[in-house]
């Protein structure tokens, strides 16, 4: 049997530098909730050595169901390491439907494009 997994915020994400083929450390995260006024601020964070982001929220935090927003500060990164880049920051809206799953918000970046999927 596999070892169990420690607690982790319920939303999380992981950032790969396509242009490098290795993890994006040090990257600024930011989480927002959509509410009747637009997008209000859930918690910040950065990204660790292997490029994820497991601490926005306390692990065992319920999470409303709703839309929620994760921006990737990517022109800060690129400009840390004297790279130009084309989006200054890349935002993905994406959906929580039901309060007991986990979202994992993978985003593979360069600096002229990224793509993102809803990973496990």
């Amino acid at each position: 049997m596999p070892p169990a997994r420690p607690p982790q915020s319920p939303i999380t994400c992981h950032v790969l530098d396509s242009t490098s083929g290795k993890p994006a450390p040090d990257m600024r995260i930011r989480l927002d909730r959509l509410n009747t006024t637009g997008f209000v601020l859930q918690s910040q964070g950065v990204t660790d050595n292997d490029g994820r982001c497991s601490t926005l929220l306390p692990p065992g935090t319920v999470l409303e169901v709703g839309i929620f927003k994760i921006t990737f500060f990517t022109s800060e990164y690129f400009t840390k390491r004297g790279i130009l880049s084309f989006y200054p920051f890349v935002e993905i809206p994406f959906e929580v439907k039901s309060a007991e799953e986990h979202y994992h918000i993978p985003c593979l970046l360069s600096p002229y494009s990224y793509t993102t999927y809803r990973g496990s």
